[in-house]
């Protein structure tokens, strides 16, 4: 039997950080992972989907290349060399991953883990003990419960693509899906976008959406709205059909991915015997300490079904194991002014509320708005003309700045900045007073009336 002082399962963005931050401390850290380090993030997520917006953003800035005088054309693309590299990338950070486990003396455990107790876990036919135990396994994609689903594809699925699909449908309308379309799109793919509403992005301003779908169909993404799919075909030759419920028949394609959503990978961990809560979709309930209800038992991350993303739970992980071992008692991550990213074509930046959560948190009188939308310098001379489009909302007299939203080129960089300032609380007026940097995107955050 192991004795530790803190048991991590999952080798996760948050389970790393959350092992190593404990080990620092001097504690005795046992993490037990059954697949690659890093989890979704690092080997089916943000690092290898980042070098696939890298590629299409190249093949776009190759096609605006002409307008700028030069003489070239994109040319064919690679897709098996690319996906070669990237996939040496990603291994190549498994190993670091695996020496920083070393530096730090976390014993790493290979093997899938399962409760026998409260405090107790065996892992790769060792038990396990210790006082305090963190749920880090994050989530998996989900398949629509329809006949045919497995003839498709989720986002796991697109890391394994050994070529592009010239034909291709993507089921969804979150941010997995909007940013898969916008890679394939720019890689040369003709790709059908398939909504069950009216628009993509419903859970962020109604800005984003807007004009993230509005770019969508200028780059020849075609929507199918009010799209619910019934079944999924396919024939000898590989070519996928989907059928609707009302009658509608979607076909060719190549490929069909399934972008609904995720769920909690909790299944095998016997969580019954550790007596820790589910909430109704199957996530761990947590307060903002991170502890479930079982006493010394704690989750972070995307199994939580809070935030969604890595730099979340590495936060999470961080803060849990300074309240722990750091001696820092009220040590825990705020959950409110979170920025997100969508690495869309081109990238939406958002930070804080959306309009109708502050009108609805404030009322509509408190509330004032401010929106710009333009044309950026780069494309002046391009074809193709990609707007930028941004949104300032206010609340109180002193109009203090509870959300910014962003969609257009540069929008992933300019925003972590503003969400510093958002934070802060600062006010229009704050904006207002500072000097713009020109010519630049991000002016038009300080200088809009």
């Amino acid at each position: 039997m192991g004795e530790f002082d803190l048991i991590v399962i999952g080798g996760g963005s948050g389970g790393l950080a959350a092992a190593q931050r404990a080990a620092e401390y001097g504690a005795r850290v046992a993490l037990v992972e059954s697949h690659r380090l890093g989890g979704t993030c690092v080997n089916v997520g943000c690092v290898p989907k980042k070098v696939m917006w890298n590629a299409a953003d190249l093949a776009e800035g190759l096609r605006d290349a002409p307008d700028y005088g030069f003489e070239l054309s994109a040319g064919a693309h690679d897709w098996p060399l690319l996906k070669a590299k990237r996939d040496a990338y990603v291994l190549r950070l498994n190993g670091i991953y695996e020496d920083n486990l070393g530096k730090r003396g976390v014993t790493l455990i290979r093997g899938r883990a399962h409760f026998a107790d409260v405090r107790t876990v065996v892992a790769a036919g060792k038990t396990l003990r210790a006082p305090h135990i963190v749920i880090a396994t994050g989530g998996r994609p989900l398949l629509p419960a329809i006949p045919g689903a497995e003839l498709g594809i989720t986002s796991d699925g697109f890391f394994e693509l050994p070529r592009r699909p010239q034909r291709i449908a993507i089921v969804g309308s979150g941010y997995i899906a909007v940013e898969l379309t916008g890679i394939f799109a720019a890689l040369g793919s003709e790709v059908t976008l398939v909504l069950r509403g009216e628009t993509v992005l419903k859970h962020f301003d109604s800005l984003i959406g807007e004009a993230t779908l509005r770019t969508l169909r200028a780059e020849g993404v075609v929507p199918v709205t009010q799209a619910w799919p019934s079944a999924l075909e396919g024939d000898a030759d590989g070519r996928r059909a989907l059928c609707l419920r009302d009658g509608r028949r979607l076909e060719p394609f190549d490929c069909v991915l399934w972008a609904i959503g995720r769920t909690p990978a909790v299944e095998e961990l016997g969580l019954e015997h550790a007596r820790v809560e589910l909430d109704a979709y199957g996530f761990i309930v947590t307060d903002k300490y991170q502890a479930t209800s079982a006493a010394g038992v704690y989750a972070i991350g995307d199994v939580t079904g809070r935030a969604q993303l890595t730099p979340v739970a590495i936060a999470a992980g961080r803060r849990l194991s300074d309240r722990l071992f750091g001696g820092k008692a009220d040590r825990h991550l705020d959950y409110h002014n979170i920025p997100t990213v969508i690495f869309g074509h081109p990238p939406i930046g958002t930070v804080g509320l959306t309009e109708r959560a502050a009108r609805d948190d404030y009322g509509d009188e408190a509330v004032t708005v401010f929106r710009s939308s333009f044309i950026p310098l780069y494309h002046a001379l391009t074809t193709a003309k990609i707007r930028c489009d941004m949104k300032l909302v206010t609340v109180g007299p002193k109009q203090r700045v509870v959300g910014v939203h962003v969609v257009g080129p540069g929008a992933d960089e300019m925003l972590q900045g503003f969400a510093v300032a958002v934070r802060m609380g600062a006010t229009k007026q704050d904006f207002d007073d500072t000097v713009a940097i020109h010519p630049t995107s991000s002016e038009e955050l300080v200088t809009m009336r």
